[in-house]
């Protein structure tokens, strides 16, 4: 299963940038790229972090979905 998320849409819709919302939970710029692309799962730590500076549950940021196949 893959970690899939929503950190993007809810950021955009908070009107932070990544460089803001980046500064809010204490880690770099490439840190959130790498989230939102979906290259980088984050701790339970960070994940909870991001959910409370986003205003959201973690359950409607994160969630597992199905493994994608290399065609």
């Amino acid at each position: 299963m893959r970690l899939e998320n929503r950190v993007r849409e809810v950021r955009n819709g908070r009107d932070l940038t990544q460089e803001e919302l980046a500064r809010l939970v204490g880690v770099t710029r490439q840190t959130i790229i790498a989230v939102e692309k979906g290259g980088y799962e984050p701790s339970v730590r960070l994940a909870l972090v991001l959910a409370s500076s986003l205003a959201v549950s973690v359950d409607e940021l994160f969630w597992l979905g199905e493994e994608r196949e290399d065609s």
